[in-house]
């Protein structure tokens, strides 16, 4: 129930934050890929806590364990299990959580769906859930690396009120990951710091938005009506934890425009046409147009903190609540990965879609 996402190239993910271990099956990798837990790695270390000051201190290594549908270093076009195994679980920490409701946390809605829930950490609602996420969106970016000229790239473009200035155009991938923010605009970057430490250390939280660039992308992938390729994006994307909304091209600041402003006029391309702006974010009718995708995720503060909220237990009664526990101030520079993971999969599942489609070409 609400645990697998795809239709050619599906997944579905699997574990707790304080069980033994959590992953993903992947299943619809075509087969005779190379691929290896390398492969997987760089982008589950881009995801792991631990890896700055301004993250959660849970001390993970993360390290991916394919179980199946790799063989002699090919994938065998079977379902490909990946494990990464809990070695930092603290349980106990969350005791204090047993009988109360974090405010806006999945404590009380878990309860109200299942009549169960894991309070170690959040279960399957906690950010560590999307592990999985990311080793499959590795695996399918070394098919798309393998069979496209597509890139996907993403960083972080504001943190609260302080807003990135970044070249889109020349923005990579290296110049993103030298900052511990995953902004590129350093000067940016360097606030954004200070903000989240100032908001650590009053036991607080801030959210902010990630966007994110595709390029390389063909004219046609996508379908029309409800498989819309930004309507997938948008599932991917609000599937994260602690996200919040979604826009594509000009998004919300659409509706300051007027037609002759916003339409992307076409001109002859060198193949095929192109759009000398690109207000509709890569996509028109649902389907690519061969203009670089580019679309931005809001995600909201941290939920756990640390300073005192008033809240209820699963009795209905009124009760304060100190959440201790690891946490991080400021869940966007580890959301990075997690955007790209879903543009990813989403990409290579349209991909696969439209070939099955083309099958004259």
């Amino acid at each position: 129930m609400g645990n697998s996402f795809g239709s050619l190239f599906k997944i579905s993910t699997w574990g707790e934050s304080h069980g033994g271990g959590v992953g993903v099956v992947i299943d619809g990798c075509p087969p005779l890929l190379a691929l290896n837990e390398v492969d997987i790695q760089r982008d589950l270390d881009r995801r792991r806590p631990g890896q700055s000051k301004i993250t959660t201190q849970r001390d993970e290594t993360d390290n991916a364990e394919i179980l199946s549908g790799v063989f002699e270093g090919k994938t065998l076009g079977t379902p490909i299990a990946i494990l990464v195994r809990n070695e930092d679980a603290k349980p106990e920490a969350y005791e204090h959580l047993k009988n109360t409701y974090r405010p806006s946390h999945a404590d009380f809605t878990y309860d109200a769906k299942f009549g169960i829930r894991n309070w170690q950490g959040g279960g399957r609602s906690s950010a560590r859930e999307t592990i999985g996420r990311v080793a499959a969106g590795a695996v399918a970016r070394k098919l798309l690396d393998e069979t496209t000229d597509v890139e996907v790239i993403a960083w972080v473009s504001q943190i609260h009120d302080i807003k990135a200035d970044v070249d889109t155009e020349n923005v990579n991938f290296d110049e993103i990951e030298a900052q511990i923010t995953r902004c590129p605009d350093t000067e940016a970057s360097a606030a954004m710091v200070k903000k989240i430490t100032e908001a650590k250390k009053a036991g607080d939280s801030l959210g902010g938005i990630v966007t994110c660039l595709i390029r390389g992308v063909p004219a046609g992938l996508g379908a029309p009506v409800f498989d819309r390729i930004e309507a997938d994006l948008a599932k991917g994307m609000l599937s994260l934890p602690a996200t919040k909304g979604f826009e594509i091209g000009s998004g919300f600041s659409s509706v300051l425009m007027k037609g002759s402003e916003h339409n992307d006029e076409f001109a002859p391309g060198e193949k095929n046409p192109i759009t000398k702006t690109n207000n509709s974010g890569g996509v028109q009718g649902g389907i690519t147009n061969g203009s670089e995708i580019i679309f931005r995720v809001a995600f909201k503060p941290t939920a756990t903190i640390s300073s005192t909220q008033e809240t209820v237990d699963n009795e209905n009664n009124p009760v304060s609540l100190e959440a201790k526990g690891r946490h991080d101030p400021c869940v966007l520079p580890r959301a990075v990965p997690m955007v790209e993971a879903m543009s990813l999969l989403v990409i290579a599942d349209h991909w696969l879609r439209d070939k099955s489609v083309r099958v004259l070409d």
